[in-house]
């Protein structure tokens, strides 16, 4: 039990982020019915806007750019979570802006514009900041490492986790405590009757865009002192976002987060004993599921299926 223990911590922790990468596809996916191909570049987005923040060239703003020179990197990497995600989010309620011609057609148009959204913002992050891979900058308290069971393991990675858990805790407290939270889940389930109720339906998808982008940005913060942070990083970011909702169950919040903990629990057990098999293994665990339950583990009937 010692020896898997720290494995089971790391898949843990791994399980908590891939489960924040979910979040946002989850509730586009859930309240729009349109699975956004664009979401792993968002998440890359909110990761280059905080290497913005925590790292500006602010010469050319004179006296000002100086004193914000000589904020304390805690600080600065404490407003990178503020401004990263709210600058992806509008991003996003832009690009929902860009969609709405896509409404009440084939699904085929809105992944074919998200999909084309995710290949203009990978290309302009190639333009503003190089195709070379970049370092985000963390504060060293959360920095280095420290033994555990024998092994060694990464102090960042447990800071990351608790941030993930921090984030999943204030989106459910938003989904279940708060009037937004109720129209937002009315919204996933039968977005008619929402429509007859007298609620904007055209702003609530707005919202919940820019809420998904937001939550992808807040990801690619966290995420990139793991993973590096380079233009086509999205791609790492979307496709277990995809694989753990399909698992999980689309428009269920508890099935994001249990399909990224199982996912995370699959990829890092499998990493320690078999390291050939550790990505492989979250396929394998999607197809043991689905071959049970098609729907997911926690999934409805959705107008996604055909």
């Amino acid at each position: 039990m010692s020896h898997i223990l720290p494995h089971l911590l790391n898949g843990l922790s791994l399980g908590l982020l891939f489960a924040l990468i979910a979040l946002g596809f989850m509730l586009i996916v859930s309240v729009m019915e349109v699975i956004n191909l664009s979401h792993g570049s968002l998440f890359a987005l909110g990761a280059y806007f905080a290497l913005v923040v925590i790292d500006p060239d602010f010469a050319w703003l004179g006296s000002f750019g100086e004193a914000y020179r000589a904020l304390p990197l805690p600080a600065r990497y404490g407003l990178a979570f503020l401004i990263a995600p709210a600058l992806v989010a509008v991003v996003g309620m832009g690009l929902e802006v860009c969609m709405r011609r896509t409404y009440g057609k084939k699904a085929e148009y809105g992944l074919l514009l998200t999909f084309g959204a995710a290949l203009v913002i990978e290309e302009t992050i190639r333009v503003l900041w190089g195709p070379s891979e970049q370092y985000l900058q963390v504060p060293r308290d959360i920095s280095g490492a420290f033994l555990f069971g024998g092994l060694i393991y990464s102090k960042y990675k447990l800071y990351a986790a608790l941030f993930a858990a921090i984030a999943i805790g204030l989106v459910w407290l938003f989904l279940e405590r708060t009037p937004y939270g109720a129209i937002i889940k009315a919204g996933a389930h039968d977005s008619e009757m929402v429509r007859a109720l007298g609620i904007n339906l055209t702003r609530l998808r707005l919202l919940v865009f820019g809420l998904g982008a937001g939550l992808a940005g807040f990801a690619g913060i966290v995420l990139t002192p793991i993973w590096g942070l380079r233009p086509h990083v999205g791609i790492d970011a979307v496709i277990p976002a995809f694989l753990i909702i399909v698992l999980g169950g689309i428009g269920s919040f508890s099935g994001a987060v249990t399909g990224g903990i199982l996912v995370g629990l699959a990829v890092g057990i499998t990493g320690a004993y078999a390291s050939d098999w550790s990505l492989l293994s979250m396929y394998l665990l999607l197809i043991a599921v689905v071959t049970v339950r098609a729907r997911g583990l926690f999934g409805k009937k959705s107008v996604l299926e055909a």
